[in-house]
């Protein structure tokens, strides 16, 4: 037997299931991924709709989309990637993911722009309630008191920090509030299955904006591409608790750069507790995904069976 055919009859006697299961590197990198690219996106579109004051969110968010497709048509046609070509059923399979898809864009974007970077990170930490209670109801999945302690905390930081927040913006309450309940269920259902203004905008013959526009297109495909593998290897709670410990560098950069966060005792108190209550949470839950499961002992299993 070669050694190749000793491999294969090595494999073929491993347990499929552990040969299924994704390995801890492959958890942690998939989620530093998703992590790293999720921070540069919300960075660089801040500074283009706030410090660029670039005036339709819209327009943004076509072109992240436009990139995305352009990309995977390219791959497609240069074998890189495989996937099947269109068909008529192929919506109504996806259902509602694309919506979800197009709602979570376009809300965030829209959320980023009318409000602060601290208080755009605090209140998206909803999401994390959201998908806990959507993976409990639609995936039937069951938390430990810690992790309900832990987004207890978040939920009382946000609203403390909400309450107290000197630039409320009740439009952007409403579409980072919309951005939260997007963003959970097309986590959760991943896991279970043009504005005139734009065109007149005076900052296109800006090499600096130009590039930052780009770049936030080619984020925007690299963000999809991320949350699907970090969902992929993980969950669709981990993805969420990873996209909150992002967002605590993002709210305390926020508060340096920008320029529209303004400072109160309250609100500053209400923010560190969010963000005790989304690390802490954050870190619960990663520690119990990313412990080693006990190995099933069979033989006892069988035993027990047989008595």
């Amino acid at each position: 037997m070669t050694a190749g055919g000793q491999a294969e009859g090595a494999g073929a006697g491993a347990d499929p299931a552990s040969a299924r299961l994704p390995s801890r590197v492959a958890k942690l990198l998939s989620a530093l991924f998703y992590g790293t690219c999720s921070f540069l996106l919300v960075l660089i579109n801040k500074a283009l709709l706030t410090t660029y004051r670039f005036p339709s969110p819209i327009v943004l968010g076509v072109g992240q989309m436009a990139v995305t497709i352009m990309i995977l048509y390219v791959s497609k046609l240069n074998k890189i990637i495989h996937f099947p070509d269109f068909d008529k059923k192929i919506p109504t399979k996806l259902f509602p993911l694309p919506l979800l898809y197009v709602g979570n864009h376009i809300s965030g974007l829209a959320s980023t722009s009318k409000l602060s970077l601290p208080m755009f990170t605090v209140l998206r930490k909803f999401t994390i309630p959201l998908t806990l209670l959507l993976e409990t109801i639609i995936l039937g999945k069951q938390y430990s008191l810690n992790i309900i302690v832990s987004v207890f905390a978040i939920i009382l930081g946000a609203f403390v920090a909400a309450g107290s927040d000197l630039a409320f913006n009740l439009e952007g309450y409403i579409f980072v509030f919309l951005n939260d309940i997007f963003t959970a269920a097309n986590g959760v259902y991943t896991k279970q299955k043009m504005d005139p203004k734009a065109t007149e905008f005076n900052q296109w013959k800006n090499v600096l904006f130009i590039i930052q526009f780009l770049l936030s297109c080619f984020l925007g495909f690299l963000l999809m591409y991320s949350t699907v593998l970090c969902s992929y290897y993980n969950s669709a709670l981990t993805t969420a608790v990873v996209g909150a410990i992002k967002n605590v560098s993002v709210a305390y950069i926020g508060m340096l750069v920008g320029g529209d966060y303004i400072f109160s005792v309250l609100n500053f108190v209400g923010l560190n507790i969010c963000m005790a209550g989304g690390l802490r949470y954050s870190f619960l839950t990663l520690g119990s995904q990313l412990k080693p499961k006990q190995p099933v002992d069979e033989e006892n299993i069988s035993q027990d069976l047989k008595v």
